[in-house]
């Protein structure tokens, strides 16, 4: 199987939710994703985030909704891994 193991985006957010309220909202869209944020603009009324997500399988559609649902917009995908975990026997 083929999966997403880690993906980084270029999302641009209003400035609420916070950085942690939406860092914590994505992170429960899965049962281990591990995400990480960077702000690294804000201007009057967005800020503009560099966000990691790590997991043992990503839901990249799941984690787009909850981003437009918290007001926010992804910019672009700019890092992924993929992982073949197929077995080779």
């Amino acid at each position: 199987m083929v999966a997403v193991k880690r993906i980084v985006l270029d999302v641009l957010k209003p400035h609420q939710p916070n950085a942690l309220e939406f860092t914590r909202t994505v992170a429960e869209v899965g049962s281990d994703y591990r995400v990480r944020v960077m702000v690294m603009e804000v201007d009057e009324n967005t800020e503009t985030l560099q966000m990691e997500v790590e997991g043992s399988v990503i839901d990249f559609e799941a984690i787009q909704s909850s981003i437009n649902a918290m007001g926010g917009s992804l910019h672009s995908i700019d890092e992924v891994e993929v992982h073949n975990d197929a077995d080779g026997g």
